[in-house]
C-alpha cells in the first residue's frame, strides 16, 4: 500500500507510531478518542511541509489595500478575490464561506504570506 505524503509534522509522527505500533498500543490504552487525530491536525497546521507560492504583483497590491483597511466583515466580492488568492498561494481549493472562523483562518494565513514577502528591486 502506497503511503499519503506527509503535509505536516503531525503526518510524519503518526507514520512512525503506525509503523513502530505506539499507535496500536496507545489506542488500545486509551481507546479511539485518544486524542491522536485532534493533535495530529494541530501539528501539521503549526509545522507544515508545503511552501507557499509566491504572490503575483496583483495579489500583492490586493492584500496590501485589504491589510492597511480594519474590517468588521468581508463582503462576498472581496472574499472571492481573497478565495482565489489563497487557491493559488497554497494550491489549496478554498470554497465560499459563511464561516467567520474559517474565512479569519484564510485570511491570517495570506497575512503570514504577505508579511514576509519581499519585492524584488
Amino acid at each position: 500500500m502506497a503511503r499519503k505524503k506527509a503535509q505536516g509534522l503531525g503526518d510524519t509522527i503518526d507514520q512512525i507510531t503506525t509503523a513502530t505500533g505506539i499507535k496500536a498500543l496507545v489506542k488500545f490504552v486509551a481507546g479511539d478518542d485518544c486524542g491522536c487525530d485532534q493533535r495530529k491536525e494541530a501539528l501539521n497546521k503549526l509545522f507544515p511541509y508545503s511552501k507557499p507560492n509566491c504572490l503575483s504583483e496583483a495579489d500583492y497590491n490586493f492584500l496590501k489595500e485589504f491589510f492597511e483597511v480594519n474590517r468588521g466583515s468581508v463582503v462576498p466580492t472581496v472574499q472571492y478575490r481573497l478565495n482565489q488568492i489563497y487557491t493559488s498561494t497554497f494550491n489549496k481549493h478554498a470554497e465560499f464561506t459563511t464561516c467567520g472562523s474559517c474565512l479569519l483562518d484564510r485570511i491570517n494565513e495570506l497575512k503570514k504570506v504577505y508579511e514576509n514577502y519581499n519585492i524584488s528591486e
